[in-house]
């Protein structure tokens, strides 16, 4: 009985008894104050927290959005093919406005002039016995040939134009393109990016002195003077991602991966839209891709989080090289010791 009267004095003598004995927790700054020590010494969160605030702190600005040049690429209600720029673009309109229209008002004039002819040589009042000649070789020899010569002056630049359209040179840089009812996702595989773009509104157009219905949230964003190839699928219907602009239209296929390319010297902003019948909604999904010189390029990928194409992640550098929460040494140590003990474990096992 002494000796526990003896512990009650010595526990109220230290200030024990009260709290022990009222059954109450330490107040709220106490238990933060002895919280706070645990926290400091978790040295992952420490390291999160200043990785954060050194990223927010030398991010760079995202680069100020270009405006749009009324008479490029967009429509402009004018007659016949929009201002081509890309070397794809320039080709195919010069065939086309050098050869097929030649070609083709051509033939319509003189299939008119036959006709015409025909009308006023050989109706009744002018040739009342008609002709009975059943065979002309000279005329079928010509009309055979003739269409052949034209089929190939068609054929040789045409085939010349597939060929540079489908061989494209190695890429400098890869954007993944997905349609979804009714929006695209841009994605950089090199670069670490990851886009949803949605149509503006038309108070939103106006704000920033774009087209109507062609304004979007989110450019994709590509570097001057850059091949860039463009990997398409979808993750619902069929879609079709094209720029007028570019020459470029290809269909945006569930389960499937459609290829193609452009390459753009002039900044810019070209604009497309859905070429493919999606849905309610179909008319409302268009396209921006933003042309930036190659440093303004640069500057914005590092706005947006990523990095450059071939360099390693920030995040991932760092959790390969720094050891993680409770181990005393680096990674290395510890493979290094794995790998040792690896060969031992083995020929005891083989040994028995």
């Amino acid at each position: 009985m002494k000796t526990l009267l003896k512990l009650a004095a010595i526990a109220a003598a230290f200030g024990l008894a009260p709290a022990a004995a009222s059954g109450q927790a330490p107040a709220p700054a106490a238990a933060a104050n002895q919280a706070a020590p645990v926290a400091a010494t978790a040295p992952g969160a420490a390291q999160d927290a200043n990785a954060a605030a050194t990223t927010n702190a030398v991010a760079p600005p995202a680069p100020a959005a270009l405006a749009p040049t009324p008479t490029i690429g967009q429509p402009d209600g004018r007659y016949g093919l929009s201002d081509q720029v890309t070397p794809i673009g320039v080709e195919a309109a010069w065939f086309n406005d050098t050869i097929l229209l030649p070609v083709i008002v051509a033939i319509s004039m003189l299939v008119m002039a036959l006709l015409l002819w025909v009308i006023v040589r050989f109706r009744r009042a002018a040739n009342a016995t008609p002709s009975r000649t059943a065979h002309n070789t000279v005329l079928e020899v010509a009309w055979t040939l003739i269409p052949v010569i034209i089929l190939v002056a068609i054929a040789i630049p045409s085939i010349r134009l597939l060929a540079h359209q489908y061989s494209p040179p190695h890429a400098d840089l890869t954007v993944k393109v997905t349609g979804n009812q009714w929006f695209w996702e841009y994605e950089y595989p090199d670069n670490g990016i990851h886009l949803v773009s949605n149509m503006l509104s038309e108070e939103q157009d106006r704000a920033r002195h774009e087209p109507r219905q062609l304004g979007v949230d989110n450019r994709l964003v590509v570097p001057a003077g850059a091949v860039v190839k463009v990997i398409v699928t979808s993750n619902d219907v069929i879609h079709s991602w094209g720029v007028p602009a570019f020459w470029v239209k290809i269909d945006a296929v569930p389960g499937r991966l459609n290829e193609t390319w452009f390459k753009v010297d002039r900044p810019g902003v070209y604009y497309g839209v859905c070429y493919e019948l999606c849905g309610a909604r179909h008319g409302f999904m268009p396209i921006a891709v933003e042309v930036l010189p190659r440093e303004q390029f640069a500057q914005w990928v590092a706005s947006q989080g990523g990095h450059p194409a071939g360099a390693r992640p920030a995040a991932a550098a760092a959790a390969t090289s720094a050891p993680a929460a409770g181990e005393t040494g680096p990674p290395a140590a510890a493979t290094n010791a794995v790998a040792e003990a690896a060969p031992a474990s083995t020929n005891s096992s083989a040994t028995r």
